[in-house]
């Protein structure tokens, strides 16, 4: 019995030995692959940074710069992991790793389609040139400025500062309204005149009223549609073009128009009417002769 424990602990000695032994010896090789990790490392992080500077002096989008920063760096970090596993003489192993990437990357892209959606959407509004970094969209609801596009999402900053963070897969799959694509804008004001008003009068001032404040050019000229017979007042939309590239500058456009319009509307005595009601009775009330005398009373 004691034999059979003693050649127990011999057997668990040797193996011991035998493994602080290959560690001993592979101990250069393992500095060896620390160290290619360590400059591998910070290799990336400056291949990251020079191959960012230097694709934004060729390609106008910030996102695709940093695009090609990011996967610049995964090559070298790939470069350097398998110069480490090749110090350990851990060739084998690189190789049983990449059989089994195959069944690996099957599995993980199974369980991860959402992000990996993402992250496809992502390159490819990387690519766009009708989506950049300080354009102004709107889109499932939301509108503001594009601070960044990253692998997986898009972030909007809206006009209170806050900041939406919108998954790439649904920034192509859903419309987008982009204001930055074109210099110019058309804005719509929607008004309405009094029934006494003269309706070819109205059209002259309100189109004076918008060529004071905004000059049209290159044919555009400024339109004035009557709509419809309103309850009160008769609507009628006037558009005009403008310089504007936001949603910020088409509210201030919007503001001085009708600034404009109300201003011309008071120097000529022509009224905007607010919604009025009229109410008829079938039958006629009698009414209390509210000065007759008051009833006396005797004690």
């Amino acid at each position: 019995m004691n034999d059979k424990i003693q050649a127990s602990f011999t057997d668990i000695y040797d193996k011991l030995i035998g493994w602080a032994t290959s560690f001993i010896e592979n101990l250069p090789n393992l500095l060896v692959a620390l160290i290619v990790m360590v400059i591998a490392f910070y290799t990336a992080r400056f291949v990251n940074k020079w191959t960012v500077r230097l694709a934004s002096k060729k390609i106008p989008q910030d996102s695709i710069s940093k695009l090609i920063g990011r996967v610049s760096a995964i090559i070298v970090v790939s470069i350097g992991l398998v110069l480490a596993l090749g110090a350990l003489d851990l060739d084998k192993t690189l190789n049983t790793l990449l059989a089994g990437a195959g069944i690996s990357g099957l599995v993980i892209g199974l369980a991860l389609q959402g992000t990996l959606s993402n992250m496809l959407a992502g390159i490819i509004l990387s690519f766009r040139k009708k989506i950049q970094i300080g354009h102004w969209i709107e889109t499932t609801g939301y509108s503001g400025e594009v601070v960044d596009i990253s692998l997986n999402s898009l972030v909007l900053k809206e006009f209170d500062n806050n900041l939406v963070i919108i998954p790439n897969k649904t920034i192509i799959e859903n419309p987008l309204k982009n204001f930055s694509v074109t210099e110019k804008m058309r804005i719509a004001v929607d008004c309405g005149v009094s029934y006494e008003s003269d309706l070819d009068q109205v059209e002259t001032l309100v189109k004076e009223a918008i060529s004071s404040v905004y000059q049209q050019h290159d044919g555009s000229e400024i339109e004035v549609y009557f709509k419809e017979f309103g309850d009160s007042s008769i609507n009628f939309v006037t558009r005009f073009w403008v310089n504007a590239t936001d949603a910020k500058n088409r509210l201030e456009a919007k503001s001085v128009a009708i600034m404009a319009i109300k201003k011309k509307f008071n120097a000529h005595d022509i009224s905007i009417p607010f919604p009025i009601r009229t109410l008829q009775f079938n039958n006629s009330l009698n009414l209390k002769n509210i000065n007759a005398e008051e009833p006396t009373f005797q004690n």
